[in-house]
């Protein structure tokens, strides 16, 4: 079960126990539960911040997670460079960034960037959001010049200086209200990315899109590129979401897949697994899995204040809700084939192995 509050041996018996139980390595459990509880440190003015690691058990594999620091309850210890459980050192920390909302920066060793080119930081309106206790470090950016500034100065932060080995660019911010400014803002990207002699997929994570217009001038003008829905949840969407995201119905959802797939792009969706009970959540991930062409970007709820605690379902404060959940979105996703790919989340559910599979690609 793992709970935040039992002692130390209870809490790496019960995530041993838990692994065993459903199947899943130790390693994954970890991951999971780091991602679930947070850490406690000596940083507790950190309410987030990005965590390079290793596991002791599996050292050649560098992970990035993003957790609040300044979680007493936590079983989980920073002390110096190591990260303890139990008294035991389960990794080894490498780097500790702030968590903020900065321009953009890159993923899977430089072959992918993630862009927030419209003040992400400024995007206050989801319940269970944490951009409101972010650094706020993100400019808005409305023009074409200001996008090929964002280009130039990205190149300077590539580990090798080269923006064409670029493969995918996500757009990832909350502040397109509409659907207009949403497109012209990706036109205008795709035009910025052809001056850099970047041919990357463009991704971009939104509620916005729904035309068939706008998919079609998508196809037209933006392609290569990857809707990926922020459906978030299920249940209680006015209460959870934004305007702009609640007014889409979740069984509206594989209509608005279905018709940009359609147009020859590719079709994704992200979700916050422990907003929902269970079953309307493998309802809801059963009914979009034939029109998403790219594995779903499912993420550990994180509760990083009380009161995001209590936006949980009953059970998702344990390591065991999360597990089960993995579990049985593998069987809605069964039938498409498709595979998490590491590098695409912070806050996975899959780490080393998938459906009993060895995730080979587990870093993309």
């Amino acid at each position: 079960m793992l709970h935040q509050d039992l002692s130390g041996d209870q809490r790496l018996r019960d995530l041993e126990q838990s692994a065993l139980q459903y199947g899943v390595p130790i390693e994954d459990a970890l991951l999971i539960a780091v991602n679930l509880f947070g850490i406690t440190s000596e940083h507790q003015e950190r309410h987030r911040a990005r965590i390079n690691l290793r596991l002791v058990r599996q050292p050649a594999v560098a992970w990035q997670v993003i957790v609040p620091l300044n979680q007493p309850a936590s079983p989980f210890r920073l002390r110096g460079e190591d990260l303890v459980l139990d008294g035991k050192v389960i990794a080894h920390v490498e780097r500790i960034d702030a968590d903020e909302a900065v321009g953009g920066y890159f993923r899977n060793n430089g072959r992918a960037a993630t862009l927030n080119p419209n003040a992400r930081s400024r995007c206050v309106g989801c319940a269970f959001c944490p951009n409101t206790l972010e650094a706020a470090a993100d400019p808005r950016m409305g023009e074409d010049q200001g996008l090929d500034e964002l280009l130039l100065a990205l190149v300077e932060q590539h580990p090798r200086h080269d923006l064409s080995e670029l493969t995918e660019v996500t757009v990832s911010t909350g502040c397109f209200e509409r659907e207009e400014a949403a497109l012209s803002h990706l036109v205008a990207l795709r035009a910025a990315l052809t001056r850099a002699g970047v041919k990357a997929r463009i991704g971009f994570l939104t509620s916005v899109l729904r035309t068939d217009a706008a998919f079609d001038a998508l196809a037209e003008q933006v392609t290569p590129f990857v809707l990926r829905l922020t459906a978030e949840c299920f249940t209680r969407r006015p209460v959870m979401l934004k305007d702009t995201k609640a007014s889409l119905l979740p069984e509206q959802m594989p209509d608005l897949l279905s018709r940009a797939l359609s147009r020859g792009l590719d079709t994704s969706y992200t979700y916050i697994v422990g907003l929902d009970p269970m079953d309307r959540m493998v309802e809801g991930v059963g009914a979009m899995a034939e029109v998403s062409t790219c594995f779903p970007n499912f993420q550990v709820f994180q509760a990083h204040t009380p009161l995001m605690a209590g936006l949980r379902v009953a059970g998702a404060e344990t390591l065991d809700y999360y597990l089960a959940a993995r579990q049985a979105i593998e069987q809605a996703m069964a039938p498409t084939g498709l595979r998490p790919v590491g590098w695409e989340c912070y806050r996975p559910l899959w780490h080393f192995t998938y459906a009993g599979q060895e995730l080979l690609d587990a870093r993309g």
